[in-house]
């Protein structure tokens, strides 16, 4: 079966490293912090202005004061500091956060990235992903492997405006792990519990590197 929503975000906790800043985009990103595997310590960042953000509050114990980069309520754990987004981006700009986790609607077999614009709706402005995939150590991509009529979203060349190019090492999607060499395409390292190579060799439009035994998550 494809990984839910949750499923893929449990799979990314798996890549937190003890004592990173990681900052998470919006949509299935934020449901990271929902799964920070036992002996690990890590601060999330939004790009609004917290670090030291922590899961999505319990129903009835929400605070309006409190949101991510995504206009919902989270939480924030003992220790959690509060500032203006120009701090906010003078530390991605600077490079301080270790790991990025984004959403896209496309990504290249190259590690370009599209997030920001979607076909046939007004968007507002780019929002921090430019500056985050141009600033962060390491950017994870979470999304679905095809779109809602079925078409690939991992491509040779991404067909939406840009928001950085080159930038992507790892995705995680519903059906698979891909890291991505710019030289040989995504290559395939895990695939979501019964979910066969077939299936996503004929979901995946891009360069798709298959080398021996490919296990299936752990999650």
């Amino acid at each position: 079966m494809a990984l839910d929503k949750n499923g893929i975000a449990r799979r990314i906790a798996q890549e937190l490293r003890n004592g990173w800043y990681v900052n998470l985009g919006i949509g299935i990103p934020t449901l990271v912090a929902n799964y920070i595997p036992d002996g690990i310590d890590v601060e999330f960042q939004s790009e609004n202005g917290i670090l030291g953000m922590g899961p999505f509050p319990f129903e009835g114990e929400e605070d309006a004061d409190l949101i991510n980069a995504g206009k919902q309520t989270i939480t924030a754990l003992p220790g959690a500091s509060l500032f203006d987004s120009a701090t906010s981006f003078g530390m991605i700009r600077a490079r301080k956060v270790q790991l990025t986790v984004l959403g896209a609607m496309e990504v290249s077999d190259r590690g370009d990235i599209a997030n920001w614009k979607i076909p046939g709706r007004m968007v507002k402005g780019m929002g921090g992903a430019m500056d985050l995939v141009a600033s962060a150590e390491r950017i994870i991509v979470a999304m679905q492997h095809s779109n809602r009529e079925g078409e690939s979203k991992l491509l040779s060349a991404c067909t939406l405006p840009l928001t950085g190019v080159g930038c992507v090492k790892k995705v995680v999607t519903d059906l698979a792990v891909l890291d991505i060499d710019p030289e040989r395409g995504f290559i395939l390292r895990e695939r979501a519990p019964g979910v066969s190579i077939d299936e996503i060799v004929a979901k995946t439009a891009g360069r798709l590197v298959v080398e021996g035994e490919i296990p299936e998550m752990s999650l």
